[in-house]
């Protein structure tokens, strides 16, 4: 994962507006490597995003998220977008709407895709105590 976070001048995790990064630069075709490329990781978020590249013809089998819904957002490359309903060509630029509970996949054209996602937070795992018996 490449760290291409511009640095403002500000206090370590200091809550401000600020640019995090380009994903122009990240997720320029046929050059990032294949996978997650950034994350949000600022403290205190409600949301997560991630620029993520599929290789040419790389494929993400379908899946579904059964919680939250997604926003996927192509910045580079093209592909297709499988759903239940219809495969959905993709371009840089298409915006889609994953909503929860939809099984879905997406397949990467010859060049590649570089595509945005945002969703809420998932909740962080907590440890509990077992009851007592």
């Amino acid at each position: 994962m490449t760290d291409s976070h511009i640095d403002p001048a500000g206090p370590a995790g200091a809550r401000f507006p600020r640019v995090l990064c380009d994903t122009g630069l990240l997720a320029a075709a046929g050059s990032a490597p294949a996978g997650a490329l950034w994350r949000l990781a600022e403290p205190g978020r409600q949301l997560d995003a991630n620029l993520v590249r599929i290789p040419p013809e790389g494929r993400i089998d379908t899946h579904t998220e059964p919680d939250l819904d997604v926003l996927l957002l192509v910045v580079a490359g093209d592909g297709t977008l499988g759903t239940t309903q219809a495969a959905q060509p993709l371009a840089p630029g298409s915006l889609t709407w994953l909503p929860h509970g939809t099984a879905r996949s997406l397949t990467a054209g010859k060049d590649g895709m570089s595509y945005l996602t945002v969703h809420r937070r998932r909740p962080g795992m907590q440890i509990r105590n077992r009851p007592q018996k």
